[in-house]
């Protein structure tokens, strides 16, 4: 009777064992940091994704696009926390600055918003019974690329991130679709020294290397006789992502004083294109299947009631 009872408590504990660490009983609670006053606060973790769903998305889009973008939020969240979140900075796992996790807009969240988080409840995505990078952006310029192009990625490119036709192009605003921005050389060096990205007056912007999309791998600063070689994503973030939109860069018009990028596309490119979202929700397609549009062999789980 004993050894039967010790072998039943082997089988519990193996069974048990077994769960991965995103499996979870409950709805887990989060610290949030917010960069603009200073606050630490707690809250559910599907009360934050509804105010990071506000955050990253426009008021009155389909419910099917607020869902898939929850479902990746999720995922993206709970990732990141299982990586240290941002504890070592701020004592948190997250923070509401957009260069570090996700938007987050509390005061933005609609009825629809709530139901889509409601119906999409503990959903995350997962390919060999890991989350994935959950990455999304806002329109990718009519097609999505590899992480390694788009981020930077160094790590080898995930086998779940495809190349795929963003059918967001006739939604996303003409001002995603096409753009130009404008920079001084004195800026510029100043931006990029302010990132330890050069340290010299630069005098001169050039596409050193591009991949078969056109988009800008690498870009080479010179001047005084110096010369930087400075990966394509890190260039835009040093130059402010908001402005430099994309690394799907057209052209570069210079001048006497800087220059001027022309190219399309808003954010990264990699993952779910959020206006390709929009547009499959119109389309009728539901969240699950927008999220496997953009990524490739993966699984949507339920991590808890």
């Amino acid at each position: 009777m004993k050894k039967r009872l010790l072998l039943l408590l082997s089988l519990l504990l193996l069974l048990t064992g077994c769960q991965m660490p995103w499996q979870k009983s409950k709805e887990p609670k989060v610290s949030l940091y917010l960069t603009k006053t200073g606050e630490k606060k707690e809250l559910l973790l599907e009360d934050y994704l509804a105010g990071v769903v506000a955050g990253e998305m426009l008021p009155n889009w389909p419910k099917e696009a607020y869902a898939a973008q929850a479902i990746l939020a999720r995922t993206f969240t709970m990732e990141f926390i299982n990586r240290g979140g941002v504890r070592e900075k701020y004592g948190t796992d997250l923070s509401d600055d957009i260069t570090e996790t996700q938007a987050y807009n509390p005061d933005g969240v609609s009825q629809v918003i709530l139901d889509a988080v409601k119906e999409t409840r503990g959903m995350v995505v997962t390919y060999n019974k890991e989350y994935i990078k959950a990455w999304f952006h806002a329109f990718s310029g009519g097609e999505t690329t590899t992480a390694n192009t788009g981020l930077n990625y160094q790590k080898r490119e995930p086998p779940y991130i495809k190349v795929v036709q963003d059918p967001g192009i006739d939604y996303a605003p003409p001002e995603d679709r096409s753009w130009s921005a404008s920079y001084s050389f004195e800026e510029i060096t100043k931006l990029l020294g302010a990132v330890g990205l050069s340290n010299f007056p630069v005098q001169n912007v050039e596409i050193s290397k591009k991949n078969d999309q056109g988009r800008a791998t690498e870009f080479t600063v010179s001047g005084n006789g110096n010369s930087q070689v400075i990966p394509g994503a890190e260039f835009r973030i040093a130059l402010d992502s908001t402005r430099l939109k994309s690394i799907w860069i057209d052209s570069i018009q210079r001048n006497d004083t800087g220059v001027v990028f022309l190219g399309k596309g808003y954010g990264h490119g990699v993952g779910m294109s959020q206006w390709g979202a929009y547009a499959l929700a119109e389309q009728g397609k539901k969240a699950e299947d927008i999220v496997r549009y953009f990524f490739e062999g993966v699984e949507i789980t339920k991590s808890y009631r």
